[in-house]
């Protein structure tokens, strides 16, 4: 609980609604390689970008299952 406390406001806003259960130290590594300090929204864009296309890569592994 400590690291999600210790996250960037805005970033610990994202997760709020964020779609997949992000751990902190990934959801903190790509804030900073977006630039998050910088430019809180275009991280975020870049957040949503990203949990995306994990969600398309997750529905097409799960579209061949019965």
């Amino acid at each position: 609980m400590q690291a999600y406390d210790a996250l960037p406001p805005a970033l610990r806003q994202w997760l709020a609604s964020a779609c997949l259960p992000w751990s902190p130290a990934s959801a903190l590594r790509l804030w900073t390689k977006a630039g998050g300090s910088r430019d809180p929204m275009a991280a975020a864009a870049r957040m949503d970008a990203a949990e995306q296309a994990m969600l398309k890569r997750d529905a097409r592994v799960w579209a061949f299952r019965n």
